[in-house]
């Protein structure tokens, strides 16, 4: 045991004298300085740690404690030699608070990377003292200020990156200083100014990226002498003046991104002749002008090509050299002249074997589409819209396997839609729309299994909608609007889930009730079936479409009540129920929706109290009209008050004149007077005026008149014809309506015969012809009518008699009402005479018994009675 301890403490001596003869032997200089210089970089860290202030940051950050050397924390990096902080990198940690200004301290600090992170506050100036900086990246943070000047004091900084942040001020002019400097990455911040002449001198920098920020003037030409700059970035700002030529010269560039400027002026003619290496040249959204030179063909590596939003004019040259080319933009221009060749460029594109994109929306291209695009194996999106395209789609156009958008609409497209179209398997988005188009929708869009936008409104297409669009089960906006689509809506098309922003099916033939049933549609935002003729109910089942902001089933045949369930769309905005046969009362729920500012229950057959909540206290967001049985309301609406006794003064109560019999008995006079003229004038008037009025009615109007030529309004039918009975809805007039059956042999002629017969044959007893309808029919096929007035079971010979007749004794009754009144109201005791609120009440009788103005419905009716 002994030993053992004699031989330890042998060590001992060893190793003590070992360690006093290494420090003994070190310069007094190096040693202190590595002492005080790991306690500099050590309280500096400390300091930068206590300005953070996220719960990541106690996380991230747990290692930097008094239990580990500074040089092992997360995100420090020190130097082999001196032990001191090298690189601080902590990028995208979720650290947020202020940068502390101790950063300075770090003298050997070469590296700063902090980029996505939260930082806020100022940058510090005191990182001009970090001589040895060749890194700062400060990127995606929101600091905030200035860009510190004292920056420059680093002169060895190789890259710049501050982008992404809330920076304001100008480039400061102390950045000359920084020639070493190779990549100034500024976009995305609040930087003003002038672009600075400065950065020509920079003879190092091979990447400038300040977009999307408020730099004004000119580009300086200056940066023309920089040749080892590759990408040269201001898009998004406010930069003026002309391009300057010298950018054009410069051999490195493969980067020209100024778009979304003001820049005018026109591209140099031979602008592709001196940037071989040009990959992306980006100059849309400015204002230049002139001819996109030929040349251009010449860039031989250029890989997108984006010019829209200028005024670019002529013809599109051919892109024969562009091999490599992947994305055309040169959309909202004024290239082409509205004729045939326009096009032609795009069979050069045929080489380029990776184009994914073809925008020329918005310009005067005229001409056909060329059968070669069916050669564009890799296209992803094609827009031709807005332009004057001609002639047929090409069935070629199926080959596109890898498309999925297509838009060629508005233009001048006429003929079918191609079978073909169902071959677009990756297809999401499809617009024709706007075209002339006609025949029927393919069945095969029941292929396009990832459809998600079909846009075939504003055409002349046909027949019925195919059910098989319900096998698109990811379609989320249909519009086919504008057509002449005829028949029933498919039942499955109700089904689709996946509807979520649009369906509009107005302004067709679509006939038949709405099978919609609970649960479909509830996730729809947009719903318009106008203009149809659809008939029955409004289905319930649309109470259960909650996401509703726009419904429109105007124009249709719908009749009933507005249902309950209804009460559940409480995001709607605008209704429109307008101009349908809908009768009872308006629900109150129609004023407890929040957002509904438009609502338009014009021309019906309402009647009762207007409803008092909140949007029916605006009268510009109602409307009424052709409602007669309505009352109450806003004084706006202009609707009679509902059937309130008004209290009449004492004054006016004892001051009843006797004369007020003498002025009934004026006005009952009047109204005889009145009345025989009327009754004089009526024969000779009715017939001229009717036919005014009938002389042009389409089928559409005569198949709503017939409620779709239904056997309920069969009057009756022959070997050639079938008479229907109509009411018309331009003047609710009842008629005859007299089908001829062109399928039958013989039936044209008899058409003709009957028409030449009655347009010479005159007699009190016979019908006059009001007018006749030549057209065709919803599905394409001819369609001849006569249209008679209407009457029933008898003849005009008694029914103007027995009419006239009856006006009389009315009118005789009317007086003596009257007459009873103005006795009453003079006697001479004013206790005798009649109360005034009950005299208002007995004229209101006698109005609305004998005065009231009847529709011509009403009239009809009552002259049918009188000839059963």
């Amino acid at each position: 045991m002994a030993s053992v301890l004699i031989h330890l403490s042998y060590i001992h001596v060893f190793l003590s004298s070992f360690l006093v003869f290494t420090f003994c032997n070190l310069p007094f200089s190096t040693l202190a300085s590595t002492v005080l210089g790991n306690e500099t970089d050590h309280l500096a860290l400390l300091s930068f740690r206590a300005e953070l202030t996220s719960q990541e940051a106690n996380q991230v950050m747990a290692s930097w404690n008094e239990s580990t050397h500074f040089c092992n924390w997360v995100g420090v990096t020190c130097g082999k030699k001196h032990r001191r902080v090298i690189a601080i990198h902590l990028q995208s940690m979720e650290l947020s608070g202020s940068l502390s200004p101790a950063i300075g301290n770090l003298s050997f600090l070469r590296e700063v990377s902090l980029f996505n992170n939260d930082f806020t506050g100022k940058i510090p100036s005191e990182i001009g003292r970090l001589s040895r900086l060749r890194s700062l990246v400060l990127a995606n943070n929101s600091f905030s200020g200035e860009i510190p000047a004292n920056i420059s004091g680093s002169l060895n900084l190789v890259k710049l990156d501050l982008a992404g942040n809330h920076l304001v001020g100008n480039i400061p002019m102390q950045f000359q200083s920084l020639s070493k400097l190779q990549l100034l990455f500024l976009y995305s911040n609040n930087l003003t100014g002038e672009v600075p002449r400065f950065l020509g001198n920079l003879s190092d920098l091979r990447r400038i990226s300040a977009l999307e920020n408020k730099f004004y003037g000119n580009l300086p030409d200056t940066l023309g002498r920089l040749t080892n700059l590759t990408f040269i970035g201001f898009s998004a700002n406010k930069l003026s003046g002309t391009l300057p030529l010298s950018i054009f010269n410069m051999s490195a560039l493969t980067n020209i991104d100024l778009a979304d400027n003001m820049i005018e002026g026109e591209l140099p003619s031979d602008m592709g002749l001196n940037i071989p290496r040009l990959k992306v040249l980006n100059i849309a959204g400015n204002k230049l002008t002139g001819v996109i030179p030929v040349s251009i063909t010449n860039a031989s590596n250029l890989v997108r090509l984006a010019g829209n939003g200028n005024g670019f004019t002529g013809r599109v040259p051919n892109f024969d050299g562009l091999q490599t080319l992947e994305w055309l933009a040169l959309n909202k221009n004024q290239l082409g002249s509205g004729e045939a060749g326009d096009l032609s460029f795009l069979s050069s594109l045929v080489n380029c074997t990776e184009l994914y994109l073809v925008s020329l929306v918005e310009n005067n291209f005229g001409g056909t589409l060329p059968k070669s695009i069916g050669n564009f194996s890799n296209l992803v999106t094609f827009a031709l819209g807005v332009n004057q395209i001609s002639g047929n789609i090409p069935p070629e156009i199926g080959k596109l396997a890898k498309l999925e958008s297509l838009f060629l609409g508005p233009n001048q497209l006429a003929g079918s839609i191609p079978s073909s179209i169902g071959n677009l398997g990756k297809i999401r988005r499809l617009s024709l729309s706007g075209n002339q188009l006609t025949g029927t929708i393919p069945s095969s869009l029941g292929n396009l299994s990832q459809l998600i936008n079909l846009d075939l409104g504003y055409n002349r297409l046909q027949g019925q909608i195919p059910s098989t669009v319900a096998k698109c089960e990811t379609l989320q906006l249909i519009d086919l609007s504008y057509n002449n689509l005829s028949d029933t809506i498919p039942r499955d098309v109700f089904g689709l889930p996946s509807l979520s922003i649009f369906l509009d099916l107005s302004n067709n033939h679509l006939t038949g009730p709405l099978l919609l049933e609970k649960g479909d549609f509830e996730n729809l935002g947009y719903f318009d079936v106008s203009n149809n003729l659809l008939s029955d109910e409004i289905p319930g089942s649309l109470g259960s479409c909650t996401s509703l902001t726009f419904l429109a089933v105007a124009g249709n045949l719908f009749r009933g009540g507005i249902p309950q369930s209804l009460s559940s769309l409480r995001a709607i905005e605008v209704l429109d129920l307008s101009r349908n046969k809908l009768t009872g009362q308006i629900p109150d729920y129609l004023g407890k929706f929040m957002f509904l500012t438009n609502l338009n229950l014009s021309f019906n057959d309402f009647e009762g109290k207007v409803p008092e909540g909140r949007v029916f206290k605006n009268a510009s967001e109602v409307t009424l009209d052709g409602n007669s049985k309505l009352c109450g309301g806003v004084r706006d609406l202009q609707l009679p008050r509902c059937g309130t006794k008004h209290a009449v003064s004492r004054v006016l109560k004892v001051a009843i004149p006797l004369s007020c019999g003498i002025l009934l008995l004026i006005l009952a006079f009047f109204y005889v007077f009145v009345n025989k003229r009327r009754l004089a004038k009526k024969v000779s008037l009715s017939n001229s005026s009717m036919g005014d009025i009938l002389l042009k009615l389409s089928y559409g109007s005569l198949y709503k008149a017939t409620e779709g030529f239904s056997s309920t309004n069969l009057l009756g039918s022959g070997q050639f014809s079938s008479v229907y009975k109509g009411i018309l809805e331009e003047n609710e007039t009842v008629v005859a309506v007299k089908v001829l059956n062109l399928q039958v042999r013989g039936a044209s002629k008899s058409f003709m015969a009957e028409c030449e017969a009655l347009r010479s044959i005159r007699h009190r007893n016979l019908v006059k012809i009001l007018t006749s309808c030549s057209t065709i029919d919803f599905q394409g096929n001819d369609f001849k009518a006569l249209v008679y007035a209407y009457m029933a079971n008898g003849s005009l010979d008694g029914i103007h008699q027995a009419s006239t007749h009856k006006k009389y004794e009315k009118i005789n009754e009317c007086l003596t009402s009257i007459l009873r009144i103005g006795i009453a109201c003079s006697m001479e005791l004013p206790r005798e005479r009649m109360n005034i609120s009950d005299v208002t009440i007995e004229l209101h009788s006698i109005r609305d018994t004998f005065l009231a103005r009847r529709t011509p419905r009403e009239e009809n009716r009552q002259i049918n009675d009188e000839m059963i």
